[in-house]
């Protein structure tokens, strides 16, 4: 992957297998379902939405991204919610165009952070934290949507629905461990060590006697300070997010006619946040939409708008997040210009001050240590 045109070549299949999955959508939903759905059905879905609803996705999704702000902004003391917003809309564009974007996000979002005064240090912590509480929050999601159906009565019978109780139970139990063991010394040595052995029962080459308990202790080192003073920040930041763009697939679901009910929509919103994990395709794009209608139609939605609600989703969630950041990155850029050429402006016209009148002037210049706000 150090080859740039092995990169090159990576992103580019992984578009075209994005794009040719929702070109051919509707050949996929009749393989996957049986359904028969055309274009045509979808675009008389799409031209049925009436402005009012457009506005309130348009409104929802902010306040998604307002919502995640929190999110990084407890991750990293010290970055203000403007800064958070630019980092997330430009490091959201990079993954969504990169099938293995998260490496280019992290050093875009060191570069950025750099310029704002930030340590390296301290922004690879926050990309952990984050990271983490992404990850806790994408195992918790799938828990969340068998309870749902359970509660519901969406289950064929009893023996499903132990095995979904059982299922949604161990998902927490294991979230619920690596939580404590991020909090708390003592789980965290624990925990090393039943890694340790598990790792010594497997083939392949011979590994450190305690490589899994030495690599987490790392972690944990690294996180454990934020995580302790800022994990009710985190948390909520991520269920308000996750809340917010639950709710923007109501208003798909609602536009499209397709709402199946409280619980389904929930299951199918954790089925769809599950599939952007896939790395074959930036995002999952198309595979989260043919996993999301597939849901729906079994829940007894119409293929057309199954599929219009799915492909509405992904433009809110995926694709609107690419011009958005691409201007977010733009505006950033050119600020930093700016704000360079302003600063060789002042170095320049310094020199021409009497030696007293340039330590008055650089002691007005230096702040209090303090990471700048500039977005």
């Amino acid at each position: 992957m150090k080859n740039r045109w092995v990169k090159v070549g990576l992103s580019t299949a992984s578009l075209a297998l994005a794009v040719t999955l929702v070109v051919f959508l509707p050949s996929i939903v009749r393989l996957l379902t049986g359904k028969h759905v055309s274009w045509t059905e979808i675009a008389a879905e799409f031209t049925a939405i009436g402005p009012g609803m457009i506005a309130l996705m348009a409104a929802v999704w902010l306040a998604s991204l307002l919502a995640y702000t929190f999110v990084l902004t407890s991750s990293l003391p010290g970055l203000n919610h403007m800064q958070a917003l630019t980092l997330n809309a430009a490091g959201s564009a990079v993954s969504n165009l990169l099938p293995f974007g998260g490496a280019a996000g992290v050093a875009l979002t060191i570069a950025m952070t750099k310029g704002w005064g930030f340590t390296v240090r301290s922004v690879v912590v926050s990309t952990l934290v984050s990271g983490i509480w992404n990850t806790l929050f994408r195992f918790i999601l799938p828990a969340v949507g068998i309870v749902a159906l359970l509660a519901a009565g969406e289950v064929p019978n009893p023996t499903v629905a132990r095995a979904g109780w059982v299922g949604a139970v161990s998902i927490l139990v294991l979230v619920a461990v690596v939580g404590v063991a991020l909090y708390i010394d003592r789980a965290a040595v624990l925990l090393g060590r039943a890694l340790d052995g598990v790792a010594g029962l497997l083939p392949g080459r011979r590994r450190a006697p305690h490589a899994a308990s030495e690599a987490l202790e790392r972690l944990r080192a690294d996180t454990a300070g934020v995580v302790r003073r800022r994990w009710p920040g985190l948390s909520l930041g991520m269920v308000a997010f996750l809340g917010f763009q639950w709710l923007i697939l109501v208003c798909c679901l609602q536009a499209t006619g397709v709402y199946p009910g409280f619980a389904q929509s929930l299951a199918v919103f954790a089925l769809s946040r599950v599939l952007t994990a896939a790395v074959v395709t930036p995002s999952g794009a198309g595979i989260m939409e043919a996993g999301t209608i597939t849901l729906l139609i079994a829940f007894g939605a119409p293929p057309g708008g199954a599929t219009a609600a799915a492909l509405l989703f992904g433009f809110w969630t995926y694709t609107i997040e690419i011009p958005f950041g691409g201007l977010a990155l733009g505006a950033w850029a050119l600020l930093r210009k700016r704000n360079g050429t302003s600063a060789a402006r002042s170095g320049l016209e310094r020199r021409h001050l009497s030696p007293g009148q340039a330590t008055r002037a650089s002691t007005e210049d230096t702040g209090s240590g303090h990471p700048s706000t500039h977005a």
